[in-house]
């Protein structure tokens, strides 16, 4: 096995311009939340249409702050996407609250409105809900939220992968009370770590800036500043939560070459499903709600009845230099979340059955077409015996034609 694959799963680039904002910002004097925060999330929210934007730490943090903004009774139940980062429910408990798994369409890895139904039955009455856009694919959220009969403003939109995504002709950031985007280093716009929650509210705008920071009622520009106070009061739990004017830095620059990156996306996407339409046992995922897709991630189903060809098709591709990841492992299936979480009578069965297949293929603007074409061809080519316990060997038909 290589030890560097020749085409990585992801890869981030910082533009010579993030380079030379971060380069001024330390040269300011002043490295923490600033002004840079401040423009940063001027920009972003008017890039989504969202009225307030809050840079913070990770899109995990934005998830707790803003499930701690909605004041949920303690122990509340919320809805939670069973195929999903394992972040999210880490953030549903440490607000104090409880997930809820919700049970995924095999076709399209996201829950549809009769797996929230149905989730929403086995808890009764769920204080609140969050809504995942899979891999950047557009979430009918009014649909979901009308089938958990949970209000809008107790609609937490996961958008992790979904800068760039509209549903319908409304983009994500815009649509619910409140939203959060990951700016990961593997994110469609990469900064190495932050995150930002967007609100049309601005009572829960308020409130997550003010958590963000300990609870704490005025920040250290407040503090340190000609002119500020040293005082403060602190009325509620927080979390050290708040963007860096150096995250900031690189995001802004990067906000400005997110439309080429997003086109380079779609380009090689496109390319994709032209590719593997004709490759046997490999299906894409599919998409039911109109609208863009942000193309964070390219997930495959590997189609075979013992579940166990995707992990070798994983050995096999890494062998050849080609790498590949699974979004994600059904939370129900991670030990710290089994007796922690809510499952509906009958478990999941979508989860459970498309978990064995899920493959990510590489996907970002740096991905050459040649390279995708590569990763098209290895992935037709390396079909091998699938040896199921009591069966006897099978074959993995993977190839074109």
């Amino acid at each position: 096995m290589t030890s560097e694959p020749d085409i990585p799963f992801a890869r981030t680039r910082i533009t010579p311009e993030a380079r030379r904002a971060v380069e001024r910002v330390l040269t300011s004097g002043w490295v923490t939340a600033g002004p840079e925060t401040d423009r940063f999330e001027a920009e972003f929210a008017d890039r989504v249409g969202a009225d307030h934007a809050i840079g913070v730490s990770s899109c995990t943090a934005a998830l707790e702050l803003s499930l701690r903004a909605l004041r949920l009774p303690p122990g509340g139940t919320v809805l939670v996407p069973a195929i999903t980062f394992c972040g999210v429910a880490h953030a549903v408990l440490n607000a104090g609250l409880r997930p809820v798994l919700v049970d995924a369409d095999p076709r399209t890895a996201a829950p549809t409105p009769a797996t929230v139904a149905r989730a929403a039955r086995a808890c009764g009455c769920p204080q609140a809900m969050i809504v995942l856009h899979y891999a950047g694919a557009p979430a009918p959220v009014d649909e979901l939220a009308a089938a958990a009969r949970v209000p809008l403003t107790h609609v937490v939109e996961d958008a992790a992968h979904a800068l760039g995504t509209t549903v319908g002709d409304r983009p994500v950031g815009s649509l619910s009370h409140a939203t959060c985007f990951s700016f990961h280093a593997a994110a469609n716009l990469p900064i190495g770590e932050g995150g930002m929650v967007t609100t049309d509210d601005a009572g829960l705008a308020a409130r997550v800036r003010r958590t963000r920071l300990h609870g704490m009622s005025t920040d250290a520009r407040g503090r340190y500043l000609p002119g500020g106070a040293p005082d403060f009061t602190v009325e509620e739990a927080g979390l050290k939560a708040d963007m860096t004017d150096v995250q900031a830095a690189v995001g802004r620059a990067h906000l400005r070459r997110l439309d080429v990156w997003q086109q380079r996306r779609r380009e090689l996407a496109a390319r994709y499903d032209e590719a593997l339409t004709g490759v046997v046992g490999i299906e894409p995922l599919e998409t039911d709600t109109p609208g863009r897709h942000a193309r964070r991630l390219y997930p495959v189903r590997v189609q075979d009845e013992y579940g166990t060809a995707r992990d070798e098709l994983i050995v096999r591709l890494a062998d050849v230099g080609v790498a590949t990841s699974v979004h994600f492992v059904p939370l129900h299936r991670l030990p710290y979340f089994r007796d922690r979480s809510l499952l509906p009578p009958g478990g999941l069965p979508g989860a459970d059955a498309l978990h064995p297949r899920l493959l990510s293929l590489p996907l970002y603007p740096d991905l050459t077409d040649r390279q995708a074409d590569r990763v098209c061809a290895e992935l037709a080519r390396h079909a091998r015996a699938v040896t199921p316990p009591s069966t006897g060997p099978r074959t993995l038909m993977i190839g074109m034609g």
